[in-house]
């Protein structure tokens, strides 16, 4: 059954139909993101394919056309990309299908599929040539606007809360200037469950890499192993970090102690569960997107449990506990 037409889908049917030459037997919304970009899944007599939408006046397709050969070249499973229209904002795609970790059938194990991940990250990490394509770096300026998200859309826009300034500026401080001096290296910056896809073959893939930047080592992996949809036993998590330092360290990306990356670790996770937050918010209050709130206080309970283990965060901890918990508690996000 066709989708209920609006322009964008009628230029896509178009551009299908007419300069393809495809026969789109039906059209199906395969999923949306935290952006302005749409995906559908279209099924020919012989075949199906994946159909990025992206307004040209919203998304950029550049990056995303860019890192995916990227990412091929190394061996790591991006969507082979078939057509492109750039003009109108669409791309023609292979196919991963709907098996993505969060929903995988049990005919491979949970734990191997997570292997699987850091083996390809540890791949896209030590893969040194990726620093001199051009992709944007993690600079400071692009850190502190992330954690403006949270201090305007969650703190102000939906709590209504005001931060004492000095408190949130030592806050900026002591989480950028650990960003900053980690090792740099490839970071996909949304390498969680929702964009590893089991595929039929096996293999992983890859999705929603378009923003990938050169930034701190353990940002993709505490995306990972700390991901705000799905929450890992801590010794299980423990046993990962562990395992990849050692991974790090023999490739001589990272030459520091357990204790330092464990804390790069930490403070890298807060600074993205602090964005994530407010990201979630800014998808209910502005798109109109409430799903993403009942991942908020997993995601919460990351950033409090950060607080609880460094003394530098311990009067932000107490805020969050003194001013945020009872709104959350009190389901005051709706």
């Amino acid at each position: 059954m066709f989708m209920l037409e609006n322009l964008r889908t009628i230029l896509m049917r178009d551009w299908l139909e007419h300069d393809l030459l495809l026969e789109a037997v039906s059209i199906e919304a395969a999923s949306s993101d935290a952006s302005f970009r749409r995906y559908f899944r279209v099924f020919t007599p012989d075949a199906h394919f994946i159909v990025m939408d992206a307004p040209p006046e919203k998304e950029k397709l550049d990056a995303f056309i860019k890192i995916a050969g990227l990412l091929r070249d190394v061996g790591v499973r991006a969507p082979e990309i078939y057509r492109q229209n750039l003009e109108d904002g669409f791309l023609l795609l292979e196919d991963f299908g709907n098996q993505h970790f969060l929903n995988h059938s049990d005919t491979i194990p949970t734990l191997t599929l997570y292997q699987t991940a850091l083996a390809n990250l540890l791949t896209l990490q030590t893969h040194k040539p990726f620093c001199h394509m051009g992709l944007p770096h993690y600079d400071e300026a692009l850190l502190r606007r992330e954690l403006d998200i949270f201090h305007t859309w969650f703190l102000g826009e939906s709590l209504d809360l005001v931060i004492p300034q000095a408190l949130w500026d030592e806050v900026q401080r002591f989480l950028v200037s650990s960003a900053l001096s980690q090792p740099f290296t490839f970071v996909h910056r949304d390498y969680h469950s929702r964009n590893l896809m089991v595929l039929a073959d096996g293999q992983l893939g890859i999705l929603d890499f378009q923003d990938a930047v050169i930034g701190p080592v353990t940002y993709d992996l505490v995306s990972l192993l700390r991901d705000c949809y799905v929450a890992w036993p801590q010794q299980q998590q423990d046993a990962w970090l562990t395992a990849y330092r050692q991974q790090l360290l023999d490739a001589g990306i990272v030459n520091c102690d357990a204790g330092l990356f464990r804390q790069w670790f930490d403070l890298m996770g807060m600074q993205r569960h602090l964005k994530a937050i407010g990201i979630f918010t800014r998808l209910h209050l502005r798109d109109g997107k409430p799903g993403y709130l009942a991942d908020i206080p997993r995601t919460f309970g990351y950033v409090t449990g950060v607080c609880a283990r460094y003394p530098q965060l311990a009067e932000f901890g107490e805020y969050l506990r003194v001013a945020v918990q009872p709104q959350l508690d009190g389901e005051l996000m709706a």
